[in-house]
């Protein structure tokens, strides 16, 4: 059995970290059982969440799990994808992880309102009177590492902008139909339906946010992947 290590639940979501929900996703697809505990960041390899302990093997970050999943179960997450489609997919996996990803940290850890209603409840474990300075240290940290990334230095407009570029894009490669690359699911798939789930999450209000409300087909996306995978979470 397969131990995933992530952040916990919330309203509407598996999980508040989006790549601990692409990595449920990727065990689901391979039909592969998994625990979950919600106690293992102190230990985590990388300082990060997710990671997994599968048969004696501690594999961190979603991609190296997806990519041990493929060698010890000898399950490939593309197949029957052409090599240009797994060139795009790989594509979109990067855009969804590296740049969409940052206007959703925007939203949910900078704004005020959205951090309360959403990912600052994390920190509600933290006993009461140290848990301003360790809440103001992290949001401290992610704002720097916004601004090295370079999606911090832009306007909260400008950062909508982008993020409506990402989306449309997700919009018109998907089309209509059920999965980015035809009838079968995809590695990519996993880590746009994590993004979105995330995005769409009430406690992501943001223009990025707003335009994939926009796009009825990547509503659909959201609600049939998680019904289908996650049937006892309801869409926020």
């Amino acid at each position: 059995m397969i131990t995933l290590y992530g952040f916990g639940p919330a309203p509407g979501l598996p999980d508040y970290s989006p790549f601990v929900v692409k990595t449920m996703l990727l065990l689901k697809f391979a039909g592969l059982d998994y625990v979950v505990d919600t106690g293992g960041f102190r230990r985590a390899p990388k300082g990060k969440l997710p990671y997994i302990f599968d048969d004696g093997d501690i594999v961190a970050d979603s991609t190296f799990i997806r990519w041990h999943i493929e060698k010890t179960r000898a399950f490939d997450f593309d197949a029957g994808l052409t090599p240009e489609q797994r060139a795009i997919g790989w594509a979109v996996e990067k855009m969804c992880e590296d740049h969409l990803l940052w206007t959703l940290v925007a939203a949910r850890w900078l704004d005020d309102d959205n951090f309360k209603a959403g990912v600052g409840r994390v920190f509600a474990s933290i006993p009461a009177f140290v848990r301003p300075f360790v809440v103001g240290m992290v949001r401290r940290d992610i704002g720097k590492r916004m601004l090295a990334h370079g999606m911090g230095r832009h306007k909260p407009d400008e950062i909508g902008r982008l993020g409506a570029k990402d989306v449309e894009a997700l919009s018109v490669l998907l089309g209509d139909k059920p999965w980015l690359f035809g009838d079968q699911p995809c590695g990519a798939d996993a880590s746009a339906f994590a993004m979105l789930l995330l995005l769409f999450d009430p406690a992501s209000r943001c223009a990025t946010r707003d335009a994939a409300l926009a796009k009825p087909n990547l509503v659909a996306f959201r609600d049939r992947v998680l019904a289908a995978y996650f049937p006892g979470v309801a869409a926020a």
